[in-house]
């Protein structure tokens, strides 16, 4: 029920509820402004948006929140803006890193996606960078980090460290699209400067020439002859094939490979000079040709036993056992050469953790099935992996201890189980009888 105000008299005589009385004494509401809101939230209001008005535009190195294509908010570092066409004197977008995730979400956002109320003075990056680690779990690095191997950028001192992040902070191009996939990209790549005004670069699938509009593919594809990259093919087993392609003799096409893969590989160091590295491409076959789904390359002669440069699983392909099959198949090059081998040093945390699995697995497996002992000599003879390799998988596992002078496996077969089933899954398995390949130190 409503109720009633008891009228009350003043000192002149006259009547009034309480509810005036009570104005009267100072106890009255806020007065409303000409738009209906309380005279000091308005107030407040026109300070907000001062004081916003004040931040902008953002300096390079801001650090504030931004709504993700999650619809949460993010942690993200200010690390380059331009002005909006058409625009106020304040108007930019701003290009920024979420500080939790790996530089390929690195992007351009609006100003309206930006938290201003959450703007903050720059913070000591080393104490931020280790307060970002600590708060993301296992499964979340693992999650954003996905199942790509690079080369890692351990051999770049802090200088050229910062020299190629500054030169490279920006992704210059995009989107790409390939086949039947458009695909986001992760990081810059050093196209031809004539490429600098290209958001999104179109590829010939078969051939890897690149294009900047949509109707020059359509143009290209009509003249273009290749249904499969240009190099002999070494292995068939049902829809999936293997070519090697020369870069000496294809240099074209190994340069643009560089290009396209610089794009979702971040310390990559790209190899202009193409001709010392074979590459293998790994293509899904239909009645269309062969699509490129990741490659691996490597030098023709390395000194060090390297039997792999650099790896790649194209963003569409990845998460089905690509990579795992592109490491097997570079050990079983290794095999048919009659060498031991070793992925290109160094190697990004995440490479090694993809290539401890694989050593893992084949290690296990050898393990389990075999009776009596065992040498790491044999099992680099069986396997191909260097034995510094097996030695520090071993060690990683607690299979090795060290007795009287020398290493012993210790092979319990339940702690062998509880390590392979921690293992995982082995990816694609290579069919070895449906490889035919000579090395290339016996090509004529």
């Amino acid at each position: 029920m409503g109720s009633i105000d008891t009228p009350t008299i003043t000192e002149n005589g006259t009547t009034q509820s309480h509810t005036a009385a009570a104005a009267a004494d100072g106890d009255q509401k806020p007065l409303a402004s000409s738009n209906g809101a309380p005279a000091e939230m308005t107030l407040e209001l026109e300070a907000t948006k001062k004081r916003r008005a004040s931040m902008l535009p953002l300096e390079v190195g801001t650090r504030v929140m931004c709504r993700w294509r999650d619809g949460k908010y993010h942690p993200v570092k200010v690390i380059e803006r331009r002005k909006v066409h058409y625009g106020g004197p304040n108007d930019y977008e701003y290009y920024v890193h979420y500080t939790e995730f790996n530089r390929r979400l690195d992007e351009w956002v609006k100003l309206e996606q930006l938290d201003l109320d959450s703007v903050e003075t720059v913070v000591d990056e080393k104490v931020e960078d280790k307060v970002t680690s600590l708060k993301m779990t296992r499964h979340q690095k693992r999650k954003i980090d996905e199942t790509h191997v690079e080369v890692g950028h351990e051999e770049l001192d802090a200088a050229s460290l910062r020299e190629h992040e500054e030169f490279t902070k920006v992704k210059n191009i995009a989107t790409i699209e390939l086949g039947r996939y458009e695909i986001e990209t992760w990081y810059f790549s050093p196209f031809p400067p004539e490429y600098n005004d290209s958001l999104k670069l179109y590829f010939c699938e078969f051939c890897l020439n690149f294009m900047k509009r949509k109707e020059q593919l359509q143009r290209h594809m009509r003249k273009c002859d290749l249904k499969h990259p240009p190099g002999d093919e070494i292995y068939r087993s049902g829809t999936l094939s293997m070519f090697e392609v020369d870069g000496k003799k294809n240099k074209v096409y190994g340069q643009n490979l560089c290009y396209l893969a610089k794009l979702f590989l971040d310390h990559k160091t790209l190899y202009y000079d193409v001709d010392l590295f074979l590459f293998y491409v790994l293509c899904e076959c239909d009645d269309r040709g062969c699509h490129m789904v990741g490659y691996f390359s490597k030098e023709k002669h390395s000194e060090e036993s390297y039997n792999l440069a650099c790896i790649l699983t194209l963003p569409p392909y990845q998460r089905k056992g690509y990579g795992k099959f592109l490491i097997a198949f570079s050990y079983e090059l290794s095999k048919k050469e009659g060498k031991v081998g070793t992925p290109e040093r160094p190697l990004s945390d995440l490479g090694l953790l993809s290539y401890r699995g694989y050593w893992t697995r084949v290690l296990l497996d050898i393990l389990k099935k075999h009776k009596g002992n065992i040498s790491i000599k044999e099992l680099s003879d069986m396997t191909a992996i260097k034995a510094e390799d097996i030695l520090t998988t071993l060690q990683s596992l607690e299979l090795i201890q060290y007795r009287k002078g020398q290493h012993v496996i210790c092979a319990d077969p339940k702690v062998l189980e509880r390590h392979l089933k921690a293992a995982g899954r082995g990816g694609l398995e290579v069919d070895v009888s449906k490889l035919i390949w000579t090395p290339y130190k016996e090509q004529s």
